[in-house]
């Protein structure tokens, strides 16, 4: 279902300038994870929600039970599921976690240097000089790492921003709207 759900709301999303990023189903929530360059504001989580309810309910992803629908944005430490995701995140830090079986630890972190249509390398303390490649069907999860002390200081307008998006984020660093529908 959750492929099949994506492939419906992806459309919606996209038509709204910004890109589906993840789709969750669990027991009576149904998170959407929506993104854009330079980010999302809560309006833009309203009018996403407001647009992913409306497809909802000709799409009931818990037909005859009540759920609850969630619409965030990804947070500073965004999953990687995609090529494209992970080319967006060239120059930042990453979590890797390999599938079992694999060769060498199954946790690695580093600096993302390069994607192309096979996998990713990653550079860093405890990796091989020239970096370790993991190929894309060896990675069960993938994030960025948020890092404290930026390398970069906002301007005081983005300052201004981000006071506001800290006021209204959750503890995952992503702004987020949650309905109850029955």
């Amino acid at each position: 279902m959750g492929d099949e759900l994506f492939d419906i709301l992806a459309p919606t999303v996209t038509g709204l300038g910004l890109e589906l990023v993840d789709l969750e189903l669990r027991s009576g929530l149904l998170r959407v994870v929506v993104d854009r360059t330079g980010g999302v504001d809560l309006d833009t989580i309203s009018s996403v929600t407001r647009a992913v309810s409306e497809v909802l309910d000709r799409h009931d992803p818990f037909p005859g039970h009540r759920y609850t629908l969630e619409v965030s944005s990804p947070g500073v430490e965004r999953p990687l599921r995609t090529p494209a995701h992970f080319v967006r995140a060239v120059g930042e830090t990453v979590s890797v976690r390999t599938v079992a079986g694999g060769q060498g630890e199954r946790r690695v972190q580093g600096q993302l240097v390069a994607v192309d249509d096979d996998g990713i390398v990653l550079t860093g303390a405890g990796l091989p000089e020239d970096g370790r490649r993991l190929a894309f069907e060896d990675i069960e999860r993938a994030r960025t790492v948020f890092e404290w002390g930026a390398r970069t200081r906002p301007t005081p307008a983005r300052r201004k921003g981000a006071a506001r998006r800290r006021a209204d984020s959750t503890a995952s660093g992503g702004d987020r709207e949650r309905i109850t529908t029955a």
